[in-house]
Protein backbone atom coordinates (compact mmCIF):
# COMPACT_ATOMS: atom_id res chain seq x y z
CA UNK A 1 0.00 0.00 0.00
CA UNK A 2 1.70 3.16 -1.23
CA UNK A 3 1.07 6.65 0.15
CA UNK A 4 0.51 9.71 -2.02
CA UNK A 5 1.14 11.87 1.03
CA UNK A 6 4.46 10.26 1.92
CA UNK A 7 5.75 10.90 -1.59
CA UNK A 8 4.39 14.44 -1.74
CA UNK A 9 6.13 15.50 1.49
CA UNK A 10 9.27 13.43 0.85
CA UNK A 11 9.20 11.47 4.10
CA UNK A 12 12.52 10.05 5.23
CA UNK A 13 10.77 7.12 6.91
CA UNK A 14 7.91 4.90 5.85
CA UNK A 15 4.50 5.60 7.34
CA UNK A 16 3.71 2.87 9.87
CA UNK A 17 0.43 0.98 9.94
CA UNK A 18 -0.80 -0.22 13.34
CA UNK A 19 -2.91 -3.36 13.02
CA UNK A 20 -4.88 -5.59 15.38
CA UNK A 21 -4.62 -9.23 14.39
CA UNK A 22 -4.73 -12.83 15.61
CA UNK A 23 -2.05 -13.83 13.12
CA UNK A 24 1.57 -13.41 14.14
CA UNK A 25 3.68 -12.12 11.23
CA UNK A 26 6.68 -14.28 10.44
CA UNK A 27 10.10 -12.87 11.22
CA UNK A 28 8.74 -9.87 13.10
CA UNK A 29 10.70 -8.03 15.77
CA UNK A 30 9.39 -8.86 19.24
CA UNK A 31 10.44 -8.14 22.81
CA UNK A 32 11.35 -11.14 24.93
CA UNK A 33 8.84 -12.04 27.59
CA UNK A 34 9.63 -10.30 30.86
CA UNK A 35 12.27 -8.03 29.34
CA UNK A 36 12.05 -4.24 29.30
CA UNK A 37 11.75 -2.45 25.96
CA UNK A 38 10.40 0.81 24.53
CA UNK A 39 7.51 0.64 22.08
CA UNK A 40 8.83 3.77 20.33
CA UNK A 41 12.04 1.90 19.46
CA UNK A 42 9.88 -0.68 17.67
CA UNK A 43 7.98 2.13 15.93
CA UNK A 44 11.30 3.45 14.66
CA UNK A 45 12.20 -0.03 13.42
CA UNK A 46 8.92 -0.31 11.53
CA UNK A 47 9.46 3.12 9.96
CA UNK A 48 12.79 1.77 8.70
CA UNK A 49 11.21 -1.24 7.02
CA UNK A 50 10.85 -3.87 9.74
CA UNK A 51 7.66 -5.43 11.11
CA UNK A 52 7.17 -5.54 14.89
CA UNK A 53 4.68 -7.54 16.92
CA UNK A 54 3.44 -7.28 20.52
CA UNK A 55 1.22 -9.45 22.68
CA UNK A 56 0.12 -9.43 26.31
CA UNK A 57 3.42 -10.92 27.46
CA UNK A 58 5.81 -8.98 25.23
CA UNK A 59 4.88 -5.30 25.34
CA UNK A 60 8.16 -4.08 26.83
CA UNK A 61 6.95 -2.04 29.82
CA UNK A 62 3.71 -1.32 31.65
CA UNK A 63 3.34 1.99 29.89
CA UNK A 64 3.84 0.24 26.57
CA UNK A 65 1.25 -2.41 27.37
CA UNK A 66 -1.25 0.30 28.26
CA UNK A 67 -0.35 2.45 25.26
CA UNK A 68 -0.64 -0.42 22.78
CA UNK A 69 -4.09 -1.30 24.04
CA UNK A 70 -3.56 -4.33 26.26
CA UNK A 71 -5.71 -2.96 29.07
CA UNK A 72 -4.70 -0.85 32.05
CA UNK A 73 -1.26 -2.19 32.90
CA UNK A 74 -0.59 0.74 35.23
CA UNK A 75 -2.50 -1.04 38.01
CA UNK A 76 0.60 -3.26 38.30
CA UNK A 77 3.06 -0.36 38.58
CA UNK A 78 5.19 -0.68 41.76
CA UNK A 79 4.75 2.21 44.17
CA UNK A 80 1.98 3.76 42.07
CA UNK A 81 2.23 5.23 38.57
CA UNK A 82 0.87 8.56 39.88
CA UNK A 83 3.97 8.96 42.08
CA UNK A 84 6.39 7.89 39.34
CA UNK A 85 4.99 10.53 36.96
CA UNK A 86 5.12 13.30 39.54
CA UNK A 87 6.98 13.60 42.86
CA UNK A 88 8.18 10.04 43.43
CA UNK A 89 7.49 7.63 46.28
CA UNK A 90 10.46 7.61 48.69
CA UNK A 91 8.46 5.80 51.37
CA UNK A 92 7.82 2.84 49.06
CA UNK A 93 11.47 2.86 47.97
CA UNK A 94 12.55 2.33 51.59
CA UNK A 95 10.56 -0.92 51.80
CA UNK A 96 12.24 -4.23 51.02
CA UNK A 97 10.38 -4.57 47.73
CA UNK A 98 11.02 -0.94 46.82
CA UNK A 99 14.76 -1.16 47.52
CA UNK A 100 15.10 -3.90 44.91
CA UNK A 101 13.07 -2.06 42.29
CA UNK A 102 14.55 1.42 42.70
CA UNK A 103 18.04 0.14 41.81
CA UNK A 104 16.88 -0.24 38.22
CA UNK A 105 14.27 2.52 38.32
CA UNK A 106 15.75 5.49 40.24
CA UNK A 107 12.98 7.83 39.11
CA UNK A 108 10.63 5.81 41.30
CA UNK A 109 12.09 7.57 44.32
CA UNK A 110 12.23 11.18 43.10
CA UNK A 111 9.65 11.06 40.29
CA UNK A 112 9.83 12.10 36.65
CA UNK A 113 8.31 15.51 37.37
CA UNK A 114 6.02 15.43 34.34
CA UNK A 115 2.97 16.29 36.44
CA UNK A 116 2.97 18.57 39.48
CA UNK A 117 1.29 16.30 42.02
CA UNK A 118 0.31 12.63 42.38
CA UNK A 119 -3.32 13.76 42.41
CA UNK A 120 -2.99 15.40 39.00
CA UNK A 121 -1.09 12.38 37.71
CA UNK A 122 -3.86 10.05 38.85
CA UNK A 123 -6.46 12.18 37.09
CA UNK A 124 -4.36 12.02 33.91
CA UNK A 125 -4.10 8.21 34.05
CA UNK A 126 -7.79 7.80 34.91
CA UNK A 127 -8.73 9.92 31.88
CA UNK A 128 -6.72 7.86 29.38
CA UNK A 129 -8.89 6.01 26.83
CA UNK A 130 -7.92 2.55 28.06
CA UNK A 131 -8.75 -0.29 25.70
CA UNK A 132 -8.25 -4.04 25.72
CA UNK A 133 -7.83 -4.91 22.06
CA UNK A 134 -9.95 -7.88 20.93
CA UNK A 135 -7.03 -9.60 19.20
CA UNK A 136 -3.95 -11.47 20.37
CA UNK A 137 -1.45 -9.18 18.66
CA UNK A 138 -0.80 -5.53 17.87
CA UNK A 139 1.48 -5.15 14.85
CA UNK A 140 3.58 -2.25 13.55
CA UNK A 141 4.18 -2.63 9.83
CA UNK A 142 5.60 -0.33 7.11
CA UNK A 143 2.60 0.91 5.16
CA UNK A 144 3.96 -0.40 1.87
CA UNK A 145 3.88 -3.96 3.29
CA UNK A 146 0.19 -3.84 4.22
CA UNK A 147 -1.82 -6.32 2.16
CA UNK A 148 -5.22 -5.73 0.53
CA UNK A 149 -6.92 -7.99 3.08
CA UNK A 150 -5.51 -5.98 6.01
CA UNK A 151 -7.15 -2.87 7.48
CA UNK A 152 -4.96 -0.75 9.75
CA UNK A 153 -6.40 0.91 12.84
CA UNK A 154 -4.15 3.96 12.54
CA UNK A 155 -1.31 5.30 10.40
CA UNK A 156 1.74 6.93 11.97
CA UNK A 157 3.94 9.43 10.13
CA UNK A 158 7.36 10.36 11.52
CA UNK A 159 7.88 13.89 10.30
CA UNK A 160 10.18 16.89 10.62
CA UNK A 161 8.72 20.41 11.17
CA UNK A 162 8.24 21.16 7.46
CA UNK A 163 6.52 17.82 6.85
CA UNK A 164 4.47 18.14 10.02
CA UNK A 165 3.27 21.53 8.81
CA UNK A 166 2.06 19.97 5.56
CA UNK A 167 0.27 17.17 7.42
CA UNK A 168 -1.51 19.66 9.68
CA UNK A 169 -2.65 21.73 6.69
CA UNK A 170 -3.84 18.64 4.82
CA UNK A 171 -5.74 17.36 7.87
CA UNK A 172 -7.76 20.60 7.86
CA UNK A 173 -7.99 20.95 4.06
CA UNK A 174 -11.40 19.30 3.61
CA UNK A 175 -12.92 20.03 7.02
CA UNK A 176 -15.39 22.74 8.06
CA UNK A 177 -13.66 23.43 11.39
CA UNK A 178 -9.98 24.22 11.85
CA UNK A 179 -9.13 22.18 14.96
CA UNK A 180 -8.59 18.78 13.42
CA UNK A 181 -5.14 18.17 14.91
CA UNK A 182 -4.31 18.07 18.64
CA UNK A 183 -1.17 17.44 20.67
CA UNK A 184 -2.27 15.88 23.98
CA UNK A 185 0.11 15.18 26.83
CA UNK A 186 1.00 11.52 27.15
CA UNK A 187 3.54 8.79 26.59
CA UNK A 188 4.88 8.17 23.11
CA UNK A 189 2.80 5.01 22.77
CA UNK A 190 -0.34 6.81 24.00
CA UNK A 191 -0.05 9.31 21.14
CA UNK A 192 0.51 6.64 18.48
CA UNK A 193 -1.98 4.03 19.68
CA UNK A 194 -4.68 4.37 22.34
CA UNK A 195 -5.47 8.06 21.83
CA UNK A 196 -5.79 7.66 18.02
CA UNK A 197 -7.75 4.42 18.62
CA UNK A 198 -10.30 6.49 20.54
CA UNK A 199 -10.41 9.10 17.78
CA UNK A 200 -11.10 6.34 15.26
CA UNK A 201 -14.46 5.71 16.94
CA UNK A 202 -15.64 9.28 16.25
CA UNK A 203 -17.51 10.52 13.19
CA UNK A 204 -14.91 13.25 12.56
CA UNK A 205 -11.68 12.05 14.15
CA UNK A 206 -8.70 14.27 14.84
CA UNK A 207 -5.05 13.62 14.08
CA UNK A 208 -2.64 13.34 17.00
CA UNK A 209 0.78 14.98 17.16
CA UNK A 210 2.99 12.95 19.46
CA UNK A 211 6.43 11.81 20.56
CA UNK A 212 6.55 14.86 22.78
CA UNK A 213 7.19 12.34 25.58
CA UNK A 214 10.60 13.42 26.85
CA UNK A 215 11.41 9.89 28.04
CA UNK A 216 10.95 8.59 24.49
CA UNK A 217 12.75 11.39 22.63
CA UNK A 218 16.07 9.52 22.62
CA UNK A 219 14.44 6.82 20.48
CA UNK A 220 13.96 9.13 17.47
CA UNK A 221 15.88 11.81 15.57
CA UNK A 222 15.93 15.19 17.31
CA UNK A 223 13.83 16.84 14.59
CA UNK A 224 11.13 14.13 14.41
CA UNK A 225 7.62 14.10 15.85
CA UNK A 226 4.79 11.69 15.14
CA UNK A 227 1.56 12.50 13.36
CA UNK A 228 -1.00 9.74 13.80
CA UNK A 229 -4.36 9.46 12.06
CA UNK A 230 -7.16 6.89 12.27
CA UNK A 231 -7.23 4.91 9.06
CA UNK A 232 -10.44 6.50 7.75
CA UNK A 233 -8.90 9.95 8.25
CA UNK A 234 -5.78 8.79 6.43
CA UNK A 235 -7.93 7.76 3.45
CA UNK A 236 -9.63 11.15 3.56
CA UNK A 237 -6.27 12.93 3.50
CA UNK A 238 -4.95 10.70 0.70
CA UNK A 239 -8.00 11.51 -1.42
CA UNK A 240 -7.55 15.24 -0.75
CA UNK A 241 -3.85 15.36 -1.60
CA UNK A 242 -4.16 15.59 -5.43
CA UNK A 243 -4.95 19.15 -6.46
CA UNK A 244 -4.12 20.56 -3.04
CA UNK A 245 -1.32 22.88 -1.89
CA UNK A 246 1.01 19.87 -2.13
CA UNK A 247 1.17 20.52 -5.88
CA UNK A 248 1.58 24.27 -5.66
CA UNK A 249 4.60 26.57 -5.66
CA UNK A 250 4.73 27.54 -2.00
CA UNK A 251 4.94 23.97 -0.76
CA UNK A 252 7.25 22.91 -3.58
CA UNK A 253 9.69 25.63 -2.52
CA UNK A 254 9.62 24.33 1.06
CA UNK A 255 9.99 20.79 -0.21
CA UNK A 256 13.25 21.63 -1.94
CA UNK A 257 15.11 21.90 1.36
CA UNK A 258 13.89 18.44 2.36
CA UNK A 259 15.43 16.71 -0.63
Amino acid sequence: MNSIIAEAINLKYSPVAVLWTDEKPEGALQFKEGRWGCVVAMLRGAARGKTAVFDRKTFGCMGGGTGLGFGDQYVNFPGGIEYFLSTGNPQFCQSEVGKNIVRNMPALEHGEGYLKTPELAKKFVDALPMVDVPTEYVVFKPLELVQKNETPKVIVFLANPDQLSALVVLANYGREANINVVAPFGAGCHSTCIIPYAEAELANPKAIIGLTDISARKQVDKDILSFTVPYKMYLEMEANAPGSFLEKETWLNVLERNK
